[in-house]
C-alpha cells in the first residue's frame, strides 16, 4: 500500500482523551467512575468511598506499566481506564529515575542542571503511547485525573496574573495539554455581591454558595484563571457530571468522540456532519 493510498479522509470517531484537574475533593474520581465501564489505575490512596473497578495502588512506575500493559493485552471488557492522579503518577517516574541514576532527589539526576525533568518526558511519552494504544486499539476512552495548583503565568502581552493549571511540571503539563482532546478545569461557581463594610467603604462576600461551597462546574475554554482547552467545540461551562459531558459532545456537530456510553444501557453517540 503506497502512502497516497493511506491517506485518510473525514473526521475520525475516535474514543476522547481527557485530562480533568481541580481541587481536592470537587469530585474528579466520582466524575470518573461514571463513565461507561471505568477500571481505574490509583496512584494515590483515594477510591475508597468510591463504587468502582481499580488495580491495587501502584507504588512503583512499573506497577503502572503492568496495569496497562494487562488491558492492552489480555481478554476484558473494560471501556474506560482511569488515571488517578497524573500528579502522584509524576512522583513515580520521579521514583524510578533517582533508582536509576543513583540519586536521592530529581534534581541531582544525570548530574543535574534540570536534567531530570527531561528524561522524564521520555517516560511520560511511553505511558502516553500505552494510553493512546488503549484508545486506538481497544476503543478505550482515556481519562487522566489531577489536582490543580496556582501558578504565576508571564503573558507576554501584558503583566502576570496567576491561574490555576495541572499540579504537575510545567513539561510534563505542556505535553499532557498537546495530547489531549480536552482539558478540563473541575471547579466551583460561585457568585459574589458587594456590601457595606462600614465607615464608607465595601466589601466583597460570597453568595449563594449553597450546602456544597457552590454549584461544580467544568471550564472546557481556558482563559486567564485556568488551563483548559477543548477540540469538540464544547460550551466554556457545563456541570461537572460525566452524562452533561457526553451530552455536550453529542449536541456539537464538531464533535469527534465517536458513541461513547453515559452509563450503564444509555449511550451517547456522536455524529459528524457535512
Amino acid at each position: 500500500m503506497t502512502m497516497l493510498q493511506q491517506i485518510h479522509r473525514g473526521r475520525r470517531h475516535n474514543p476522547p482523551r481527557l485530562l480533568m484537574y481541580g481541587t481536592e475533593g470537587i469530585g474528579k474520581s466520582t466524575t470518573a467512575a461514571a463513565a461507561p465501564k471505568p477500571i481505574f489505575v490509583p496512584t494515590e490512596d483515594g477510591l475508597d468511598q468510591i463504587d468502582c473497578a481499580s488495580f491495587p495502588l501502584a507504588t512503583r512506575l512499573a506497577d503502572v506499566d503492568t496495569a496497562l500493559r494487562a488491558l492492552i493485552q489480555e481478554k476484558h471488557d473494560f471501556e474506560t481506564v482511569v488515571i488517578d492522579s497524573a500528579d502522584w503518577l509524576e512522583r513515580l517516574v520521579w521514583d524510578a529515575l533517582c533508582e536509576q541514576y543513583g540519586v536521592n532527589s530529581i534534581e541531582k539526576v544525570d548530574g543535574g542542571y534540570a536534567k531530570g525533568y527531561t528524561h522524564a518526558l521520555t517516560h511520560w511519552r511511553k505511558l502516553l503511547g500505552d494510553l493512546n494504544t488503549l484508545r486506538n486499539q481497544r476503543g478505550m476512552c482515556v481519562i487522566v485525573l489531577a489536582h490543580a495548583k496556582v501558578e504565576k503565568f508571564e503573558d507576554p502581552e501584558f503583566s502576570a496574573y496567576d491561574r490555576y493549571s495541572p499540579r504537575l511540571h510545567k513539561h510534563v503539563t505542556a505535553l499532557l495539554t498537546e495530547w489531549s482532546d480536552a482539558v478540563l478545569f473541575a471547579t466551583r461557581k460561585i457568585i459574589t455581591k458587594t456590601e457595606d463594610g462600614g465607615f464608607g467603604r465595601e466589601r466583597t462576600i460570597a453568595a449563594g454558595l449553597g450546602k456544597d461551597g457552590g454549584e461544580r462546574i467544568l471550564r472546557t475554554v481556558g482563559n486567564p484563571a485556568c488551563v483548559a482547552k477543548n477540540r469538540y467545540g464544547l460550551p466554556a461551562e457545563l456541570p461537572l457530571s460525566w452524562p452533561a459531558l457526553m451530552n455536550a459532545l453529542a449536541a456539537n456537530p464538531m464533535s469527534a468522540a465517536g458513541a461513547v456510553p453515559a452509563r450503564g444501557n444509555e449511550s451517547v453517540t456522536t455524529k459528524s456532519k457535512e
